[in-house]
């Protein structure tokens, strides 16, 4: 199961960035995440770990596998049979604003199951969260929990 969003912001990379690191912020603009707890400090770093509690999905907890600053990062989860890979991107468009690119891979023996239980989910949550990223990004202070910024809460 492989699932990708991609939402090209108003505002640069920096200010996007921003909004794609601070994780723990997340629940604050998407209905797609109750709580991110950090388990080792809020600091987005390799080896990071970070609680997930998601509506209608077992908690899970995400390790960092890779940070590029300003650029990107990729967090992993794994459970019987499966392994789950998420990662966030920004990228610089010729005009100077940001696009952010946000998806969700998913591999393993029961990977074809899980699939078949939660894609639809999988998908809406993937898109709120590309939603979420982009009005945190333009707007930091109305991305605390508007219909606008968590596709629909």
């Amino acid at each position: 199961m492989s699932y990708e969003e991609t939402i090209t912001t108003s505002v640069g990379p920096d200010r996007a960035w921003a909004a794609v690191r601070d994780v723990t912020a997340y629940p604050r603009w998407t209905a797609s995440m109750s709580s991110v707890e950090p388990l080792d400090g809020p600091a987005l770093a390799v080896g990071s770990r970070f609680r997930i509690r998601q509506p209608g999905l077992l908690t899970t907890v995400w390790r960092v596998a890779e940070v590029r600053e300003g650029a990107s990062f990729v967090w992993e989860a794994t459970a019987p049979g499966v392994r789950t890979v998420g990662y966030h991107r920004v990228d610089r468009q010729p005009d100077g604003t940001a696009r952010i690119t946000i998806g969700i891979r998913q591999t393993g023996a029961l990977a074809g199951l899980v699939a078949l239980l939660i894609a639809a989910k999988t998908r809406r949550y993937v898109r709120m969260e590309a939603v979420g990223l982009a009005a945190a990004a333009e707007d930091p202070a109305a991305a605390g929990g508007g219909p606008a910024a968590t596709g629909g809460r």
